[in-house]
């Protein structure tokens, strides 16, 4: 049997009709940028996140950058984030002028570590950026404590967590601004790519309304410099549509998730959670943080051996993922930083375990069976 590592195909066979006619409705419209249909988007989203201002900007990346120049980073200043993210997090930052400032992570979540942002932290630390990676929120009551302690500005990345929560308040809610991404690999993805920013603030989501579009405030009146980075109405109705589902499809991740965990402790039972070793060759995700409910945008384990079991899984049909090989203090770009190997090594260590497995609405049971009988295959378990 051949399992896909994501199959998007199969939920929008379903919503076909749903998307063509929202498609249809744009096209009469005339109005491909913006305009009512993101307006309606956008509204929608700051419903669902319990925020006041939702601003839909052209890329995840692009929802990163103009949240930190809204809140006036730029050169000089330091901003403190995780070194085990996308390239997104890190160059977002520096595309500001400041000087993104890595941390390590708790190897239990994944995330970053409060305790280790604090201890990365300068006086020139202008802003603090945690990831919400794999759809598990970060620790944000420390981060929040810790923000108002040293007086410093709290962004979000919640590029793969819409529809995650933590204690009752949605992803998105957190900081004084928080940036998602809707590339079509994500929870509620476009078909194309498509980012948007929520924050509390008046003055940020003004800001950022202006930046988007070159600076300008009206009447080709530039107050300043931005750039061009505007959701389109074709996404923005694409999503609108994709919303309405957007709940069933991440509770379907939670039981496919749990479906995994129980398999996986059924084959792989010595009980320890890290690191992954020849006597605990795969480690399942632990239990969420208490008042955590994580969305599963991957469904990632530590693998002993890893390179080899992806050789394994792949001969035999069974698609998987690596997020993220390297972590960013050790990419090329910012070599220039001064971090070598060894700086943060539980970013180092999570770069060589960590493995994501199929998981996607519509994931078959059979599916999973198939999956963790050829990982178990690997290791010589029966399964």
């Amino acid at each position: 049997m051949s399992v896909p590592f994501l199959d998007l195909a199969r939920h929008h066979l379903q919503l076909r009709e749903e998307i063509e006619a929202a498609l249809a409705a744009v096209v009469a419209s005339g109005q491909f940028i913006l305009g009512p249909e993101a307006a309606r988007f956008e509204e929608a989203i700051a419903a669902r996140c319990g925020v006041p201002h939702a601003v839909g900007v052209a890329s995840g990346t692009d929802a990163l950058l103009l949240a930190l120049l809204a809140l006036g980073v730029g050169p000089g200043d330091e901003v403190v984030t995780t070194a085990f993210s996308f390239m997104a997090t890190g160059g977002a930052i520096a595309r500001t002028g400041a000087r993104p400032v890595f941390a390590d992570i708790d190897p239990s979540t994944f995330n970053l570590d409060p305790d280790r942002a604090e201890a990365a932290m300068t006086s020139r630390t202008r802003a603090i950026l945690p990831v919400d990676l794999y759809g598990l929120c970060a620790d944000w009551r420390s981060f929040e404590a810790l923000a108002a302690k040293r007086g410093v500005a709290l962004v979000e990345d919640a590029a793969q967590s819409m529809g995650a929560s933590l204690g009752g308040r949605a992803a998105g809610s957190f900081g004084d601004a928080a940036a998602f991404s809707f590339y079509p690999t994500k929870n509620l993805g476009g078909m194309g790519d498509g980012g948007l920013l929520t924050t509390m603030s008046a003055a940020v989501a003004s800001r950022v309304r202006l930046l988007r579009a070159h600076g300008d405030a009206g009447g080709y009146d530039h107050l300043e410099i931005g750039m061009n980075s505007r959701l389109d109405s074709f996404q923005a109705a694409i999503l609108r549509v994709k919303l309405g589902h957007l709940d069933a499809w991440n509770a379907e991740r939670r039981r496919l998730a749990g479906g995994y965990t129980r398999r996986l402790h059924d084959l792989f039972s010595s009980g320890t959670r890290m690191p992954a070793g020849p006597g605990n060759p795969i480690v399942p995700p632990g239990p969420p943080p208490e008042g955590s409910v994580p969305i599963f945008h991957q469904y990632v384990v530590r693998a002993d051996r890893r390179s080899d079991l992806i050789d394994h899984l792949r001969s035999r049909g069974i698609g998987c993922g690596v997020y993220y090989p390297r972590p960013l203090h050790l990419q090329t770009c910012f070599s220039g930083l001064g971090q070598r190997r060894g700086s943060f090594p539980e970013s180092e260590r999570a770069a060589e375990e960590a493995l994501a497995l199929p998981i996607y609405p519509g994931l078959r049971e059979s599916e999973q069976d198939e999956v963790c009988e050829v990982v178990a295959g690997f290791y010589g378990v029966r399964a």
